[in-house]
């Protein structure tokens, strides 16, 4: 083997180039001889190293196999300012702050924290416009939530699909949120109790009506057209659906002559909710196992049916009352009252509606109940004349029918149908009661009464 020995090799010009080898061959420095490069290093093929080492001999890159390790141990590995990485991603950790917090603040994606709620509650709000896998965790760390809470603010975000607040109340519980999309918004992961962690109650607020209070919750009544306009729909750990009375105007009740007495007015068709949702307060059987009704922050345009008007002489029925609205939910107006005796067998019928009309002449059928059909249905059919009693919301027809609601705080019985038969003096239907109108012998009929909507909801 030969041996060149040199101090210095040098192009032959100025800023020129040496070429060690050609193209082919492998140069080669002995184990154990270091090779220092004094200014930049430009490798114009790959530069290939088991361990690339910094200059206190640590490494900065080095692999074993498949394995490629950044950095070794006891360092910290960052990124320069304003650069970024893709392709890494989170597993579902955070990075802990180990500084407990006292005070209220605002979270950073990919930080975990401690709160100290010693000296009063905290709130934790999460950041604004997040993105899909962000994520923040929050723990007790004195084991004082249950006295003084740890609120979790969505700042405009849902948390687990609601857009409600979350309330740590219980010592030393901890959660995890990630984000998801804007329906679920963050959801709850690894928390060390999902019991611990409630909603904060929210309530339905609204405006409409002659609004009064009965304990916790409120109550809106229309006795004629409105709007129950939401503003805020509340969550379940508040309120966020409505209880409801919904009830239609009476039937007029037809004229009777000298000989056969007039079918009297069906009552308005009778709708409501079992009241779990505001109270429990006494309802009919018409409205047991019925859902109250879930609100959206929007107008709700009530309509008040009134009372059909009875009829002027014999020959004619009495007329239908008019519908109530509220909602999904619509209660037809009552049937009016068969005329009496003599006449065209169309006029001695009871009319259909939320309850029937009596029916007028002698084996004429009452008015059939629940026109259109619902269910539970909203009244009954009217009876067969002469003078038959008109349908009420339950049985039995006539003014010993209908039903009883405490929706605003007191019983009261509503939808009964109008009286009729022999010659007694039957009135008409009190206002906002839906009852049908009364027919008296040898006289005109009686005019029903108005409907009315009540809307009751928890407001605190």
């Amino acid at each position: 083997m030969s041996e060149v020995k040199v101090n210095k090799i040098s192009p032959r010009t100025n800023c020129g180039t040496v070429t060690v080898g050609d193209s082919g061959d492998s140069v080669s420095v002995s184990a154990g001889v270091p090779v220092t490069v004094n200014n930049n290093l430009t490798v114009s093929g790959d530069l290939k190293s088991a361990a690339l080492k910094a200059v206190d001999g640590g490494s900065i890159i080095s692999q074993c196999g498949t394995n490629i390790t950044l950095g070794a141990s006891g360092d910290t590995i960052n990124l320069a300012a304003g650069a970024t990485q893709t392709g890494f991603g989170r597993t579902g950790t955070v990075d802990w702050d180990t500084t407990a917090k006292t005070a209220s603040f605002t979270a950073v994606s990919g930080n975990g924290y401690f709160v100290n709620t010693t000296s009063g509650a905290i709130t934790v709000t999460l950041p604004a416009t997040p993105s899909a896998g962000d994520i923040v965790s929050v723990a007790d760390y004195a084991g004082t939530a249950g006295t003084n809470n740890i609120t979790i603010a969505r700042n405009g975000s849902n948390i687990n699909g609601s857009a409600a607040d979350l309330t740590i109340s219980i010592n030393t519980s901890a959660i995890t949120l990630v984000y998801v999309d804007g329906t679920q918004g963050w959801k709850g992961t690894q928390t060390s109790n999902l019991n611990d962690i409630e909603l904060q109650p929210e309530y339905i607020t609204a405006t409409g009506g002659t609004i009064t209070t009965c304990g916790d919750y409120k109550i809106h009544t229309f006795t004629g057209p409105g709007t129950f306009c939401v503003s805020s729909v509340g969550n379940p750990a508040g309120s966020d659906t409505v209880d409801y009375l919904v009830v239609a105007g009476g039937g007029g009740a037809g004229a009777s002559g000298t000989s056969d007495a007039a079918g009297s007015g069906g009552a308005g068709g009778y709708r409501e909710s079992s009241g779990t949702a505001s109270g429990s307060y006494t309802v009919s059987p018409l409205g047991a196992c019925v859902s109250a009704l879930p609100v959206t922050a929007t107008p709700y345009p009530i309509t008040v049916g009134g009372g059909g008007s009875g009829s002027p002489s014999v020959g004619s029925k009495g007329s239908n009352g008019a519908s109530s609205t509220f909602s999904s939910r619509t209660s037809s107006g009552g049937g009016g009252g068969g005329s009496g005796y003599g006449y065209t067998p169309v006029d001695n019928y009871g009319g259909p509606g939320g309850s029937g009309g009596g029916g007028g002449h002698p084996s004429v059928p009452g008015g059939t109940g629940n026109t259109p059909p619902v269910s539970p249905p909203q009244g009954i059919t009217g009876a067969t004349g002469p003078g038959g009693q008109g349908g009420s919301a339950i049985a039995p027809n006539g003014p010993g029918g209908g039903a009883t609601s405490s929706i605003n705080a007191s019983p009261v019985k509503r939808a009964s149908g109008g009286g009729a038969g022999g010659s007694g003096s039957y009135p008409a239907g009190a206002a906002n009661t839906g009852n049908g109108g009364g027919a008296v012998f040898n006289g005109s009929g009686a005019a029903g009464g108005s409907g009315i909507v009540i809307i009751r909801y928890k407001y605190q």
